[in-house]
């Protein structure tokens, strides 16, 4: 069983970074595009937020995939996802919006988990607190 439950934090760790990885890579390359965004959505600061929503999306989304701190990177991300969801999808008379809003709430669940429980043995987090000795 203990095979099937790293196997799963793994998987869980790949899929919840999916999301990140691509929207922090496309609002990279496509900078002006988010910067434009966040200008037109009345964003105070829209190149700090464009900047933040990269960094955290990029750099959360690979923390998450390599399994390094992944309890403060959950807990992060699941903020982040609460505060997206307020920000972008808060328009609940259009349906659309509210099950993006709830998909955010899921996700957030997702990231507590990893706060609560850990990245699993198959993470650098596990790796960096095993001892050299019993690693061999």
């Amino acid at each position: 069983m203990t095979r099937m439950n790293d196997a799963a934090a793994l998987a869980g760790r790949l899929l919840l970074s999916v999301i990140f990885l691509l929207s922090g890579f496309e609002k990279l390359a496509g900078f002006g595009g988010t910067l434009g965004y966040m200008a037109q959505e009345g964003l105070p600061l829209p190149f700090l937020a464009a900047l933040i929503a990269v960094v955290v999306e990029c750099v959360g989304g690979i923390l998450l995939v390599v399994g390094w701190q992944t309890r403060l990177t959950g807990l992060v991300l699941a903020v982040w996802c609460i505060a997206t969801g307020v920000v972008a999808h808060s328009n609940f008379a259009d349906q659309n919006m509210m099950l993006h809003f709830l998909k955010n709430l899921a996700m957030a669940g997702g990231f507590l988990q990893l706060t609560a429980f850990g990245a699993g043995a198959w993470s650098l987090d596990a790796r960096l607190r095993t001892p050299a000795a019993q690693r061999a």
